[in-house]
């Protein structure tokens, strides 16, 4: 497999999202499953969501130009 190829399938960024979607899921279902979440939890996983948002801008804009 020649770099081209997988510069052309993008194969990095797309397993990155792929890790950053189970990084999500499972910190969601820790979230929902506390009784009472407190503001340092709540802040937790707003930077997970956070991070996501960026991740996934960085994905979009990084093809070819």
């Amino acid at each position: 497999m020649t770099p081209e190829k997988l510069d052309a399938w993008r194969i990095v960024p797309r397993l990155l999202i792929l890790s950053y979607m189970v990084v999500f899921y499972q910190t969601c279902s820790w979230f929902m499953e506390l009784d009472l979440p407190n503001n340092a939890q709540a802040g937790f996983v707003s930077v997970i969501v956070g991070a996501g948002a960026a991740w996934f801008g960085l994905y979009v804009n990084g093809g070819k130009k």
